[in-house]
């Protein structure tokens, strides 16, 4: 993506289900389960990089002794420094007393992070402060063991100030507004419900409190407490929490947005937010990772037992379609299909665009993202050319010279690599001015393979949000190749809505195809329907939002996407561009095509999977129009 954006986050979840003395004898080492978080976070390392952190928890730990660990990073790469700090704590064990290295459980009685539930967490930071209070896993501790809390998940709510006043009217007073505390301090008040009323059970039947802790440790009903926790709950979320006893649940919002799979065998329950992760870091194949079923959470008691249970109920599935053009990693094979697909089916567009002159034509991306929506693209090429070959064979058998047959058989698409994404370039002076020229060099190109003022440059990206790097950079360029005309294709539809689910685009103003249908209304005399769409929005947000409309499609639907497409051509061309520049963009028919199982298109389509998605477009509106440079959730 040429437009860098950021969404939140990823999640790496480990129960090991036997002894940690099996697996030092197994695998040689009782570190086991700590070397394979590292593996599984470092596997998403593409989906938080503002902080990380983990945590563990020991089971069967004497009282007296400390059984739950946690430690946070928001160094420049925060996994390994992570993974340093702990494995620092065995450097003098193995100088000094190797031997000990071979002792799980002494390592387990003496050692931090050596336990047999881990929790690990990446951050990319969507909104708010960087700082290490921002960094999940988030704990909430008591002194019984069962009320211990610890979560860490890929969530955004939209509800925050309806699920704060819930919390309020519970008697609590959360430190600040920000949903990873309410979420916390929600499963946390029902989770002390469920203790309270357990212990005052037993307590009737006349158990002894030591006996009593041990009761509701094994009868902790976790799905009981999520399903009261999450009950009015709005909003994408994969969240992984663990009990200070042991219990341990992964769950997936109802619509299924955010993505969740795991992994069991008879050693390990693992989970994670992407499924490379899992089959890499513990050598799976595609078949055996499953999805967590929307509206369901995979928990895993103390005892070792893994149910899969419904805690609310499942909504037709919205997942999110731009984990698949852009955030998961191209390593799963049917992202890698699918982000092929999308390439492929650009071609008829591309085809119109170019007159069908495939010789003066050349094609190229706009890495790194966009290179596998590329390779789909070439396929398809191959794939129109060898029709034409065969066509004009059959026509023209008899009547084709040798000249001719020679042209026909050595017709193949042009391709070559001219945008190079550089070196990080740091702007060290602060003038705007010499900040944008320094900008404009994040990108290179490839010289001397254009053929001056003839050929076409048709260049693939995998979205586009804002246009501010084709315009700043990408484009200026390109242009000094001397192309004739710049066709920037996107293999994502046009980005027309706020995201409120996870990912960093939240401000009407941030898109640059709302800023070409707000042009094209003033243009064309219609500025009366930006007015009527705001007072609509506004009154709206009195409403309860789930009898809230998205009023923000009216914005739209004026225009057909080609009209939007052409505008957005404009905004993006610098003023000194000589070649003309077209901009091609995905329909979202295609995109359904080429990625069948993945329905979440509220940023394309305005459809949003839950209600507190259409009071946030409608909130982002109003702040666009009254000026208010905020997140509208």
């Amino acid at each position: 993506m040429s437009d860098s954006i950021k969404h939140e986050c990823g999640i790496a979840f480990i129960r090991l289900l036997k002894p940690l003395s099996f697996y030092q004898k197994k695998y040689g080492t009782a570190l086991y389960g700590l070397n394979k978080l590292y593996l599984l976070m470092e596997k998403q390392h593409n989906r938080g990089q503002d902080g990380a952190g983990i945590a563990t928890i020991k089971l069967d730990v004497k009282p007296g002794h400390r059984y739950i660990s946690r430690y946070r990073s928001m160094a420049q790469n925060a996994v390994a420094d992570i993974f340093g700090y702990v494995h620092n704590k065995f450097v003098d064990i193995q100088n000094e007393t190797p031997e000990l290295m071979q002792d799980a459980e002494w390592l387990k009685q003496n050692v931090s992070f050596i336990g047999e539930v881990l929790l690990g967490h990446l951050r990319y930071g969507t909104h708010g402060q960087n700082s290490i209070e921002n960094c999940h896993p988030f704990l909430r501790q008591n002194n019984w063991m069962t009320r211990n809390l610890v979560i860490a998940g890929n969530f955004n709510m939209t509800n925050v100030d309806e699920l704060l006043e819930q919390l309020y009217e519970l008697g609590q007073h959360p430190k600040e507004q920000a949903d990873t505390v309410t979420v916390l301090e929600k499963i946390g008040h029902f989770l002390d419900d469920e203790n309270q009323e357990l212990f005052d059970t037993y307590k009737k039947e006349g158990l002894s409190n030591v006996e009593i802790t041990h009761k509701i440790s094994e009868n902790l009903n976790i799905a009981h407490i999520l399903r009261r926790s999450a009950k009015t709950w709005d909003g994408g979320y994969a969240i992984s929490g663990i009990v200070g006893n042991g219990d341990a649940f992964i769950l997936r919002d109802p619509s299924g947005i955010r993505p969740a799979y795991f992994y069991q065998d008879d050693e390990i329950v693992v989970a994670a937010s992407e499924r490379p992760a899992i089959q890499t870091a513990f050598n799976i194949p595609f078949g055996s990772v499953q999805e967590i079923k929307p509206g369901h959470a995979l928990i895993v008691k103390k005892d070792g037992t893994v149910t899969q249970e419904e805690f609310r109920e499942p909504q037709e599935k919205r997942a999110c379609s731009f984990e698949r053009i852009y955030f998961s990693r191209g390593s799963d094979a049917e992202v890698y299909k699918e982000r092929k697909e999308l390439g492929n089916l650009l071609i008829d567009q591309i085809l119109t665009a170019v007159k069908s002159d495939l010789k003066n034509t050349v094609f190229s991306f706009i890495p790194n993202t966009a290179e596998i929506s590329f390779y789909g693209l070439v396929e398809g090429l191959h794939k129109h050319i060898r029709k034409i070959q065969k066509d004009t064979l059959i026509e023209r058998k008899e009547s084709l010279t040798d000249a001719e047959m020679d042209e026909l058989l050595s017709m193949t698409p042009r391709v070559e690599k001219l945008a190079i994404k550089d070196v990080k370039l740091r702007t060290f002076i602060t003038a705007d001015a010499d900040r944008k020229e320094m900008v404009a060099h994040v990108y290179d190109t490839t010289y001397g393979i254009i053929n001056n003022d003839v050929d076409t440059l048709v260049a693939i990206d995998d979205s586009i949000v804002r246009g501010t790097t084709l315009r700043q950079s990408i484009i200026k360029i390109i242009d000094r190749l001397h192309p004739k005309k710049i066709i920037i294709v996107s293999s994502a539809p046009q980005i027309r809505y706020p995201d409120c689910y996870g990912i960093d685009m939240s401000k009407m103003g941030q898109f640059v195809a709302f800023e070409a249908a707000i042009q094209l209304l003033k243009q064309r005399g219609m500025e009366h329907i930006i007015e009527e769409v705001y007072q609509k929005c506004k009154a709206s947000l009195l409403l309860p939002k789930e009898q809230i409309v998205n009023h923000v499609k009216d914005i739209y639907r004026p225009f057909k996407q080609e009209e939007i497409s052409a505008q957005i051509a404009k905004i993006i061309t610098p003023e000194e561009t000589i070649a003309e520049v077209e901009v091609i963009y995905q329909t979202l028919d295609n995109l359904h095509v080429a990625i069948p199982n993945h329905l979440g298109d509220w940023y394309f389509s305005g459809n949003y999977p839950t209600p507190g998605g259409n009071k946030v477009v409608n909130k982002a509106f109003v702040n666009w129009k009254e000026g208010n440079n905020q997140r509208a959730y």
